[in-house]
């Protein structure tokens, strides 16, 4: 899969994600503190990695900041995301399974690296739901303005 990657800093696990997301076989774009040169800022590197997203760049993003709450805002707003902040593995697995979530927005703060490894494990090997009552709600969504 392409996985576009952003964070704000370089604290915590960020200096892992990329190898982490790539040991699993993923393509990356880097955004932000990952790419030298590039605006850092939480809400426009997050927001950037979301729009690859949005526009079929990427099939999914990683996205992070200190708490994780600005990033999965900047990406929420991004029409057509849905970034789901996660902080252990079985909240991953139900972004994905019942949320389809698409973005991964983590705390670099609470997200150790034995966890970061657990989340994207959950996070890659989950896949959507396929319950109609599912697939109702992740359809409605779309709809809410």
């Amino acid at each position: 899969m392409r996985i576009s990657l952003a964070s704000d800093s370089l604290d915590g696990i960020a200096s892992v994600l990329v190898t982490e997301v790539e040991r699993r076989g993923h393509s990356v774009t880097l955004y932000g503190a990952l790419a030298p040169g590039d605006r850092a800022d939480w809400a426009w590197c997050c927001s950037a990695a979301a729009r690859d997203v949005a526009e079929g760049r990427a099939d999914q993003a990683v996205v992070c900041c200190w708490t994780g709450t600005g990033a999965s805002i900047a990406a929420n707003k991004v029409a057509g995301v849905r970034a789901a902040l996660c902080t252990d593995a079985a909240t991953a697995a139900g972004a994905r399974k019942w949320n389809d979530a698409d973005v991964l927005a983590l705390s670099l703060r609470l997200t150790s690296q034995q966890v970061l490894t657990e989340i994207l494990d959950a996070w890659f090997s989950e896949a959507p739901s396929t319950d109609p009552e599912d697939a109702a709600n992740i359809a409605y969504v779309r709809e809410i303005r």
